[in-house]
């Protein structure tokens, strides 16, 4: 395959990336010097070696050893390890956090329902279950966003939830629909998100 249409089909697959911007990625790349293509090349290669996923909550993070297995979020002691937020993808746990609102613990899902995927299996509900059974959290907040895919993972992530022997003991909480509908947490003010997260139920 020509090299122009190989790498333009692979920048394609980045999220929110449409071919006739990734090739513009590959001619701004043509157009770079050997050096900034070693150090891009060098960078990803890197990445790929230093980071690891929490073994808790899936989110990446860089390691300095082997023996770690939790992300810096859920290994400090000071977090509010009562409360899990359930949310669908790593920005979505930044954007939340950034906020500085949030103290609980957290849960990556890994993505959502789709047309194709509707039983989801390419989600981490069991992983999810047995954080839960594991954990002695008495709220779990589902802050999934609110899009038709969002809200049909969050009814499939609530009855999994009710599924479990001690679901009589928790509290299960939706975000306020401060949040516009249609709209995705990664590109929510830090206001809206803050009274979306304080109105939940």
């Amino acid at each position: 395959m020509d090299s122009i249409k190989k790498l333009t089909e692979l920048f394609a697959k980045f999220p929110t990336i449409g071919k006739r911007t990734a090739g513009r990625f590959v001619f701004y790349l043509i157009n770079q010097s050997p050096q900034e293509i070693d150090d891009l090349i060098e960078a990803i290669t890197d990445l790929k070696k230093s980071i690891q996923f929490c073994q808790f909550c899936f989110q990446p993070f860089q390691f300095d050893n082997q023996d770690i297995k939790f992300c810096q979020i859920c290994s400090d002691p000071a977090r509010n390890n009562l409360i899990l937020c359930v949310v669908e993808k790593e920005t979505d746990l930044l954007t939340v956090e950034n906020t500085k609102q949030y103290k609980g613990l957290y849960f990556i899902l890994g993505g959502t329902l789709t047309l194709r995927k509707t039983d989801g299996a390419n989600l981490r509900i069991n992983d999810l279950k047995n954080r839960i059974n594991q954990g002695g959290f008495t709220e779990i907040i589902i802050a999934l966003n609110p899009t038709p895919e969002g809200k049909s993972t969050s009814v499939l992530v609530e009855r999994a939830i009710k599924e479990l022997p001690k679901y009589s003991t928790l509290k299960i909480t939706h975000l306020a629909q401060g949040l516009p509908v249609g709209g995705e947490l990664e590109y929510a003010d830090p206001e809206t998100l803050e009274s979306a997260f304080k109105d939940r139920k």
